[in-house]
């Protein structure tokens, strides 16, 4: 999927990879925004020499993927994902970067506050989700899922779960026995595409959620759990729990519990349901 994003009435082209669900921006099309420079190519390839004899990981890792040009073709070009974009804008100096620099110390430096002090991340976290317009007891429901979401990812990582797709693997076992989905699939039936799915549940899914979630720490602790396959297991049966409790729910209401519903149009109204 391509689009092409506007900055100051100028465009960006971009990509979308839905394998490494990121979008890919054109750098020199940044390079040409950010300097006003004549010939932004050759203005983003002076600054990859420099970059490059800096040992700079940005020249290392930016992709070459297929953009169209001007003439309605498609080239292979640099392109770089949001955290190397940022990264870019560092490098540039120009008086329109500077408000990007300026913001990315900001983050840096509450970043350093909220490891001082963790208490601080979730008033900010709270306070942002307040700002997009959730309702508070959606977001009482939310604020606690993440500190138990934060208390299993700690005891996977102690017990021998250590790359994000272990964790992804593991995620998906508690949610497959939670409500028959994975997450991709439980983000299709949402009308989800990057967004975390976790923002877009409804009250009683973030609690299931968190009972699947919950109950596999304690199955960690409680059966002293090591390596992958056996956490692997617990996830399982952690979402299972969740799973049964989730019928008997349905049972008892006559209807299902996974819902269409999503926060994708905040005004302090929920998108209505897809049919």
């Amino acid at each position: 999927m391509s689009t092409i994003k506007l900055f100051e009435s100028k465009k960006i082209r971009s990509v979308w990879n839905a394998e490494k669900e990121k979008w890919y921006f054109s750098i020199v099309d940044v390079v040409e925004i950010l300097t006003d420079s004549p010939n932004p190519r050759k203005y983003w390839s002076v600054l990859k020499t420099r970059l490059k004899k800096e040992n700079s990981q940005l020249t290392t890792n930016c992709s070459q993927l297929k953009m169209q040009a001007a003439d309605g073709k498609f080239y292979m070009t640099d392109a770089a994902d949001t955290e190397q974009l940022l990264r870019l804008i560092q490098s540039i100096p120009s008086p329109k970067a500077e408000p990007f620099k300026l913001w990315l110390a900001r983050v840096g430096y509450e970043r350093l506050e909220e490891i001082e002090n963790p208490e601080l991340s979730m008033e900010r976290m709270q306070a942002l989700y307040e700002k997009k317009g959730y309702p508070k007891e959606w977001i009482d429901k939310r604020m606690r899922g993440i500190a138990v979401r934060q208390d299993l990812t700690d005891e996977w990582k102690s017990r021998g779960a250590s790359t994000s797709l272990e964790y992804a693997i593991l995620t998906n076992e508690i949610m497959q026995g939670a409500f028959d989905l994975k997450v991709d699939d439980y983000k299709q039936v949402k009308g989800l595409d990057r967004e975390n799915l976790r923002d877009h549940m409804t009250d009683i899914e973030l609690i299931l959620t968190m009972l699947g979630e919950a109950t596999t720490t304690k199955l960690h602790r409680d059966r002293d759990t090591k390596g992958f396959e056996p956490l692997k297991k617990d996830a399982k049966d952690g979402g299972a729990v969740a799973g049964r409790t989730r019928k008997d729910i349905e049972k008892q209401a006559g209807k299902p519990v996974v819902s269409r519903e999503n926060f994708k149009e905040l005004a302090g109204v929920r998108k209505k349901p897809v049919k």
